[in-house]
């Protein structure tokens, strides 16, 4: 067991036990990358893995009892500049049976683009208008996944200036392999907001420990400077 779940699984056993009922505390959007660089193995390893995530013990438990107040979720795929698929659309997780539900539809996702390439900021874009619809909460998270850079049309950089971010955290889970800058490039050009951190998978087949310590801390709000890279967008 790393780390991570050890201290994670401590935390849980000092948090009270209070499911809120005061209102939506964090509304969370989970932007998953299904450009052509992830192949279908690849595809089917975030799909599980975003499920595998959300049904984690601590994770659960964060959600239902980490604070007063609910959590509520989305879920999109992205890829060119208007290849995006809303996967789960805003669903309050209120109960273990939301829980379940949202889990079933994770895992049930079929892909649905894979030839296109990767244009990060229409992506945001449309982050962003699901946030501006969706319900009102004390927090607004845009959770991107993604294994390369920026491709194709324009980038964050414009989406932050031309889109309703303000307010938005957007934190970034960085796929590693064949190309080598998406890290720095994820630092420097996808962080946007308070708090917001990276979280980095050696490879598609981490993707789900990596997702499971994303949403751990994005749900509990946890900042932990050393780690928390802020970008130059807020």
């Amino acid at each position: 067991m790393r780390v991570w779940r050890v201290l994670a699984l401590a935390l849980l056993a000092l948090m009270p036990l209070r499911a809120g009922a005061e209102g939506c505390r964090l509304a969370l959007v989970l932007a998953v990358d299904v450009s052509s660089s992830v192949d279908a193995a690849e595809y089917d390893l975030q799909r599980v893995g975003l499920a595998a995530a959300l049904d984690a013990e601590e994770v659960r438990h964060a959600i239902l009892r980490g604070a007063p107040g609910h959590v509520a979720l989305a879920v999109y795929e992205w890829s060119g500049f208007y290849q995006h698929k809303l996967q789960l659309d805003w669903t309050v997780l209120d109960g273990p049976g939301a829980i379940d539900a949202a889990v079933e539809t994770l895992l049930k996702m079929r892909r649905s683009h894979d030839e296109f390439p990767t244009s990060m900021g229409p992506a945001l874009g449309y982050g962003a208008s699901l946030l501006q619809n969706g319900p009102v909460c004390e927090r607004r998270v845009i959770d991107v996944s993604g294994d390369g850079v920026n491709n194709y049309r324009y980038g964050p950089r414009e989406a932050y200036r031309h889109f309703p971010m303000q307010n938005v955290t957007v934190n970034g889970l960085v796929v590693l392999g064949e190309d080598p800058s998406v890290l720095t490039w994820y630092g420097a050009e996808v962080l946007h907001g308070p708090g917001a951190f990276l979280v980095v998978a050696n490879g598609f087949d981490e993707f789900t420990e990596a997702m499971t310590r994303k949403l751990y801390r994005e749900i509990n709000d946890i900042i932990l400077g050393s780690v928390t890279r802020p970008g130059p967008h807020g």
